[in-house]
């Protein structure tokens, strides 16, 4: 009996049309192409290597989660969008009247386009901050802190698109 049962729900699930993979990513069968356009930086404080390592990364990403093949032009999502926001600021101040950290954030608008399943299609904001204590230089901490914060807004875009969470 409990051979009939096993077969029966194997046979279910094997005939789910959604794909779910071990990376959280859960994409249609259907959808085998994906584009990422060059993400701009038009923020008013510029980092000059930001707008290169954000999208390799995003394009990393989906390829090393997904079985998705990257193309350039239409494909079955598309990812473009610009870099608003690079902000340096502090955070609380000591009794010294020093700001105890500083922190950074980046925000990046982002255009998803499903052309798969258009209703999951949207274009909005997307960002994260990291700290830092006030007695490190900006410079000596910011190449840490970009990396730090691009891996959390890829993992919002990834859960936000593909996980579909």
């Amino acid at each position: 009996m409990y051979k009939y049962f096993y077969i029966i729900l194997a046979t279910i699930l094997s005939s789910c049309s959604i794909k779910y993979s071990f990376t959280g990513a859960a994409i249609s069968p259907d959808t085998k192409t994906v584009s990422v356009s060059y993400f701009r930086n038009i923020a008013p404080l510029v980092n000059p290597r930001l707008s290169d390592q954000f999208t390799e990364a995003l394009r990393d990403k989906l390829l090393s989660e997904t079985r998705l093949r990257l193309t350039t032009g239409d494909a079955d999502l598309m990812y473009e969008g610009d870099i608003t926001g690079y902000e340096q600021s502090y955070q609380g101040v000591q009794a010294s009247e020093k700001a105890a950290q500083s922190k950074l954030t980046i925000t990046i608008k982002v255009k998803y386009t499903n052309n798969k399943e258009p209703q999951k299609s949207f274009e909005k904001p997307f960002s994260a901050t990291a700290f830092y204590a006030s007695t490190q230089s900006f410079s000596s901490v910011e190449d840490q802190l970009v990396k730090q914060i691009n891996t959390d807004i890829l993992t919002a875009i990834f859960s936000a698109t593909v996980a579909d969470w």
